[in-house]
């Protein structure tokens, strides 16, 4: 984590505000590293900025028949991540405030993140930092660097389905969608690992 640290802290100080991915299938860890790394680097260095954030709401899903594939990219504003992390990149005088996810209402939820304009770096953790599909293909070229983030397999399933129950799921039903749905997007998620600059295996 020292290594991690100190690479992060180098992007920091290198003058023009820096945008840090953290990417990685679902269950990978990407919140964690995320958070342990602006934790370590303090608030006036680092903020982290979700792509979760920019989940579509539950009523549009259901509009658009994509309840059933939530997490999927086209279950997110792509564009709208995108023109966020533009604004990010030139800072100017003003703060900008980000959404974020909120896993208890299941929904994201506008201006919870402030990003003040002396924060010389933005962590961004998301699945779809390296898709190059569509709109997401514009996200890599923004980021100064990108982390991929390719832990043991079982032990990635495990959190996830932990996760779904500790968030009111039933056991048998998290699995089932786990292995849908999930692991789906994790195979998509896994094409784009060569364009990361560094690919870390985590416990």
């Amino acid at each position: 984590m020292t290594d991690l640290v100190a690479r992060a802290s180098a992007l920091a100080v290198r003058g023009d505000r820096r945008i840090l991915g953290i990417a990685g299938p679902p269950g990978a860890g990407k919140s964690t590293l995320a958070a342990r790394l602006a934790g370590a680097l303090g608030p006036r260095t680092a903020v982290v900025v979700p792509m979760d954030g920019f989940h579509l709401a539950q009523a549009e899903l259901a509009r658009l028949g994509l309840t059933d594939r939530k997490g999927a990219p086209g279950t997110f504003d792509a564009a709208g991540y995108v023109a966020l992390l533009r604004r990010l990149r030139a800072p100017g005088t003003a703060t900008v405030y980000a959404p974020a996810f909120h896993r208890s209402l299941e929904e994201p939820v506008a201006g919870s993140v402030p990003v003040a304009p002396d924060v010389p770096l933005v962590i961004t953790e998301g699945n779809y930092l390296l898709h190059d599909a569509g709109e997401w293909a514009a996200v890599r070229p923004l980021l100064d660097e990108v982390w991929y983030l390719a832990p043991d397999r079982d032990l990635r399933i495990g959190r996830l389905v932990d996760r779904h129950v500790r968030h009111g799921k039933d056991p048998a039903y998290a699995r089932a969608w786990v292995a849908r749905s999930d692991e789906a997007n994790a195979r998509l998620i896994a094409a784009g690992r060569d364009r990361a600059d560094l690919v870390l295996g985590t416990g």
